[in-house]
Protein backbone atom coordinates (compact mmCIF):
# COMPACT_ATOMS: atom_id res chain seq x y z
CA UNK A 1 0.00 0.00 0.00
CA UNK A 2 1.65 2.95 -1.24
CA UNK A 3 -0.94 5.92 -2.10
CA UNK A 4 -3.62 7.80 -0.24
CA UNK A 5 -6.41 5.86 -2.38
CA UNK A 6 -4.80 2.52 -1.25
CA UNK A 7 -5.61 2.97 2.43
CA UNK A 8 -8.90 5.03 1.66
CA UNK A 9 -10.16 1.61 0.23
CA UNK A 10 -8.49 -0.80 2.52
CA UNK A 11 -10.29 1.31 5.36
CA UNK A 12 -13.52 1.22 3.38
CA UNK A 13 -13.29 -2.59 3.21
CA UNK A 14 -11.89 -3.21 7.00
CA UNK A 15 -14.74 -1.25 8.06
CA UNK A 16 -12.40 0.32 11.01
CA UNK A 17 -8.77 0.49 11.41
CA UNK A 18 -6.36 1.92 14.16
CA UNK A 19 -3.25 4.11 12.45
CA UNK A 20 0.09 2.63 14.11
CA UNK A 21 -0.63 -0.95 15.64
CA UNK A 22 1.15 -3.69 14.78
CA UNK A 23 1.00 -7.07 14.76
CA UNK A 24 1.20 -7.43 18.69
CA UNK A 25 -2.84 -5.91 19.07
CA UNK A 26 -5.40 -7.51 17.54
CA UNK A 27 -7.61 -5.30 14.65
CA UNK A 28 -6.63 -4.11 11.56
CA UNK A 29 -4.52 -1.43 11.11
CA UNK A 30 -3.21 0.86 8.79
CA UNK A 31 0.70 0.33 9.41
CA UNK A 32 0.15 -2.92 8.95
CA UNK A 33 -1.49 -2.94 5.47
CA UNK A 34 1.38 -0.40 4.40
CA UNK A 35 3.84 -2.97 5.55
CA UNK A 36 1.79 -6.00 3.42
CA UNK A 37 2.76 -8.85 5.70
CA UNK A 38 0.71 -9.86 8.88
CA UNK A 39 3.67 -9.93 11.30
CA UNK A 40 4.96 -6.40 11.23
CA UNK A 41 6.08 -5.36 14.24
CA UNK A 42 6.55 -1.26 15.31
CA UNK A 43 10.15 -0.85 15.03
CA UNK A 44 11.43 1.17 18.50
CA UNK A 45 13.33 4.23 15.89
CA UNK A 46 9.88 4.66 14.02
CA UNK A 47 11.61 8.53 13.10
CA UNK A 48 13.68 6.75 10.57
CA UNK A 49 11.73 3.61 9.85
CA UNK A 50 9.99 4.18 6.05
CA UNK A 51 6.50 1.94 6.90
CA UNK A 52 6.13 3.80 9.60
CA UNK A 53 6.85 7.25 8.38
CA UNK A 54 4.63 6.78 5.33
CA UNK A 55 1.76 5.13 7.78
CA UNK A 56 2.33 8.80 9.21
CA UNK A 57 1.99 10.87 5.89
CA UNK A 58 -0.96 8.55 4.62
CA UNK A 59 -2.47 9.74 7.88
CA UNK A 60 -2.61 13.54 7.25
CA UNK A 61 -3.58 12.90 3.51
CA UNK A 62 -6.46 11.03 4.53
CA UNK A 63 -7.75 13.66 7.51
CA UNK A 64 -6.76 16.13 4.87
CA UNK A 65 -9.13 14.15 2.41
CA UNK A 66 -12.05 14.33 4.41
CA UNK A 67 -13.53 11.62 2.62
CA UNK A 68 -12.65 9.10 5.68
CA UNK A 69 -13.92 10.13 9.53
CA UNK A 70 -10.34 9.86 11.62
CA UNK A 71 -10.58 11.30 15.76
CA UNK A 72 -9.87 9.64 19.23
CA UNK A 73 -12.60 7.40 20.00
CA UNK A 74 -13.30 5.85 23.36
CA UNK A 75 -10.18 5.40 25.68
CA UNK A 76 -8.80 8.01 23.42
CA UNK A 77 -8.15 5.45 20.64
CA UNK A 78 -7.61 7.07 17.33
CA UNK A 79 -9.54 5.11 14.83
CA UNK A 80 -10.61 5.69 11.13
CA UNK A 81 -13.88 4.91 10.47
CA UNK A 82 -15.19 4.31 6.93
CA UNK A 83 -18.14 6.16 6.46
CA UNK A 84 -20.48 3.40 6.16
CA UNK A 85 -19.97 2.51 10.13
CA UNK A 86 -20.23 6.33 11.18
CA UNK A 87 -23.64 6.04 11.92
CA UNK A 88 -23.01 2.59 14.10
CA UNK A 89 -20.25 4.13 15.92
CA UNK A 90 -22.14 7.51 16.38
CA UNK A 91 -25.08 5.05 18.39
CA UNK A 92 -22.99 3.75 20.79
CA UNK A 93 -20.59 7.37 21.72
CA UNK A 94 -22.09 10.18 20.02
CA UNK A 95 -23.63 13.08 21.94
CA UNK A 96 -26.31 14.97 21.50
CA UNK A 97 -26.99 18.49 21.71
CA UNK A 98 -29.57 18.47 24.53
CA UNK A 99 -27.31 16.12 26.74
CA UNK A 100 -24.02 18.52 25.89
CA UNK A 101 -24.52 20.46 29.38
CA UNK A 102 -24.77 17.38 31.62
CA UNK A 103 -22.06 15.29 29.01
CA UNK A 104 -19.22 17.63 28.77
CA UNK A 105 -16.87 19.38 30.70
CA UNK A 106 -16.95 22.93 30.87
CA UNK A 107 -13.63 23.64 29.07
CA UNK A 108 -15.23 20.89 26.23
CA UNK A 109 -18.17 23.26 25.93
CA UNK A 110 -16.30 26.38 25.86
CA UNK A 111 -14.09 24.95 22.87
CA UNK A 112 -16.60 23.68 20.89
CA UNK A 113 -19.10 27.06 20.98
CA UNK A 114 -16.39 28.58 19.58
CA UNK A 115 -15.81 25.88 16.89
CA UNK A 116 -19.64 26.66 15.89
CA UNK A 117 -19.05 30.49 16.13
CA UNK A 118 -15.85 29.68 13.78
CA UNK A 119 -16.07 26.43 11.93
CA UNK A 120 -12.42 25.91 11.73
CA UNK A 121 -9.76 26.50 13.55
CA UNK A 122 -5.84 25.72 14.09
CA UNK A 123 -4.96 24.01 18.11
CA UNK A 124 -3.21 27.57 19.25
CA UNK A 125 -6.02 30.09 18.27
CA UNK A 126 -8.37 27.06 19.55
CA UNK A 127 -6.93 27.50 22.86
CA UNK A 128 -6.65 31.66 23.00
CA UNK A 129 -10.41 31.71 21.71
CA UNK A 130 -12.19 29.16 24.01
CA UNK A 131 -10.04 30.69 27.10
CA UNK A 132 -8.72 27.14 28.09
CA UNK A 133 -5.21 27.81 28.04
CA UNK A 134 -3.57 25.34 30.16
CA UNK A 135 -2.13 22.52 27.84
CA UNK A 136 -3.09 19.58 29.58
CA UNK A 137 -6.55 20.41 30.75
CA UNK A 138 -6.97 22.11 26.30
CA UNK A 139 -6.00 18.19 25.46
CA UNK A 140 -8.51 16.67 27.92
CA UNK A 141 -11.31 19.04 26.89
CA UNK A 142 -10.75 17.91 23.03
CA UNK A 143 -10.40 14.32 23.64
CA UNK A 144 -13.70 14.57 24.96
CA UNK A 145 -15.06 16.20 22.17
CA UNK A 146 -13.27 14.12 19.65
CA UNK A 147 -14.94 10.96 21.48
CA UNK A 148 -18.04 12.15 21.37
CA UNK A 149 -18.08 12.60 17.80
CA UNK A 150 -18.23 16.25 17.80
CA UNK A 151 -14.76 17.39 16.55
CA UNK A 152 -12.34 15.96 14.15
CA UNK A 153 -9.43 17.10 12.53
CA UNK A 154 -9.41 18.50 9.31
CA UNK A 155 -5.58 19.00 8.25
CA UNK A 156 -2.64 18.60 9.82
CA UNK A 157 0.08 21.76 9.02
CA UNK A 158 3.95 21.20 9.57
CA UNK A 159 5.27 24.81 9.66
CA UNK A 160 4.69 25.56 12.09
CA UNK A 161 3.02 22.61 13.54
CA UNK A 162 -0.48 22.39 14.34
CA UNK A 163 -3.58 20.42 14.01
CA UNK A 164 -7.02 21.78 12.56
CA UNK A 165 -9.99 21.05 14.04
CA UNK A 166 -13.77 21.52 12.70
CA UNK A 167 -17.26 20.00 13.76
CA UNK A 168 -17.69 16.63 12.75
CA UNK A 169 -21.42 17.02 11.40
CA UNK A 170 -19.14 19.70 8.64
CA UNK A 171 -17.19 16.46 7.15
CA UNK A 172 -20.04 13.84 7.45
CA UNK A 173 -23.74 15.21 8.04
CA UNK A 174 -25.35 12.41 6.91
CA UNK A 175 -23.93 10.05 8.55
CA UNK A 176 -23.86 11.69 11.99
CA UNK A 177 -27.27 12.36 11.58
CA UNK A 178 -28.65 9.36 10.56
CA UNK A 179 -30.24 7.42 13.66
CA UNK A 180 -29.38 3.69 14.67
CA UNK A 181 -30.51 2.17 17.06
CA UNK A 182 -28.03 1.26 19.52
CA UNK A 183 -28.59 -2.73 19.62
CA UNK A 184 -28.49 -2.49 15.67
CA UNK A 185 -24.96 -0.74 16.26
CA UNK A 186 -23.04 -2.74 18.53
CA UNK A 187 -24.64 -5.87 16.32
CA UNK A 188 -22.83 -4.03 12.67
CA UNK A 189 -20.06 -3.00 14.81
CA UNK A 190 -18.79 -6.85 15.89
CA UNK A 191 -20.06 -8.14 12.37
CA UNK A 192 -17.62 -5.58 10.79
CA UNK A 193 -14.69 -7.08 13.00
CA UNK A 194 -15.91 -10.56 13.06
CA UNK A 195 -16.18 -10.27 8.99
CA UNK A 196 -12.38 -9.58 8.78
CA UNK A 197 -11.48 -11.50 11.84
CA UNK A 198 -12.88 -14.96 11.31
CA UNK A 199 -12.59 -14.86 15.20
CA UNK A 200 -12.52 -13.27 18.42
CA UNK A 201 -11.91 -14.34 22.00
CA UNK A 202 -12.85 -13.11 25.08
CA UNK A 203 -12.23 -9.62 25.22
CA UNK A 204 -10.97 -8.92 21.99
CA UNK A 205 -13.41 -6.93 19.87
CA UNK A 206 -13.51 -4.89 23.35
CA UNK A 207 -10.23 -3.82 23.39
CA UNK A 208 -9.98 -3.33 19.66
CA UNK A 209 -12.90 -0.77 19.26
CA UNK A 210 -13.30 0.71 23.28
CA UNK A 211 -16.55 -0.52 23.72
CA UNK A 212 -17.72 -2.29 27.00
CA UNK A 213 -17.54 -6.43 27.33
CA UNK A 214 -21.14 -6.63 28.20
CA UNK A 215 -21.69 -4.61 24.72
CA UNK A 216 -19.13 -6.54 22.72
CA UNK A 217 -21.28 -9.33 23.89
CA UNK A 218 -24.25 -8.11 23.50
CA UNK A 219 -23.25 -7.37 19.49
CA UNK A 220 -21.65 -11.18 19.12
CA UNK A 221 -24.31 -12.87 20.59
CA UNK A 222 -26.74 -10.93 18.23
CA UNK A 223 -24.64 -12.37 15.20
CA UNK A 224 -25.10 -16.24 16.22
CA UNK A 225 -29.29 -15.21 16.90
CA UNK A 226 -29.08 -14.25 12.97
CA UNK A 227 -26.67 -17.04 12.45
CA UNK A 228 -24.21 -15.09 11.44
CA UNK A 229 -22.10 -16.35 13.76
CA UNK A 230 -21.46 -19.72 16.14
CA UNK A 231 -19.66 -19.76 19.20
CA UNK A 232 -18.15 -22.83 20.74
CA UNK A 233 -16.96 -21.39 24.58
CA UNK A 234 -18.09 -18.09 26.52
CA UNK A 235 -16.74 -15.21 24.25
CA UNK A 236 -15.18 -17.48 21.52
CA UNK A 237 -17.34 -16.28 18.07
CA UNK A 238 -16.66 -17.14 14.51
CA UNK A 239 -18.30 -16.71 11.44
CA UNK A 240 -20.74 -19.41 10.91
CA UNK A 241 -19.54 -22.54 8.59
CA UNK A 242 -15.78 -21.79 10.16
CA UNK A 243 -14.11 -24.62 12.43
CA UNK A 244 -13.37 -23.22 15.74
CA UNK A 245 -10.93 -23.35 18.55
CA UNK A 246 -11.29 -22.96 21.96
CA UNK A 247 -8.48 -20.46 23.50
CA UNK A 248 -5.73 -22.36 25.77
CA UNK A 249 -6.49 -22.22 29.56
Amino acid sequence: METVADAERFIEQVGFAACLTDARRPGPSLYVAVCGRRDAVMPRNVQKDPEASLTWLLKDDIIRRGTVYYAKLARGKAMFLAPRMVPHFHAVWGLRRTDEKTGLSANARAILAVLRREWEMSTGDLREDSGVKERPAFTRALDELQAAMLVVPSEVVYQPFTYIWTLGVGRFPKALRQRVHRDVALREIARCFLAGAGMTFPGELARVTGISRPDAGLGNRALVAEGFATTSARGVYSLAGTATTSPIG
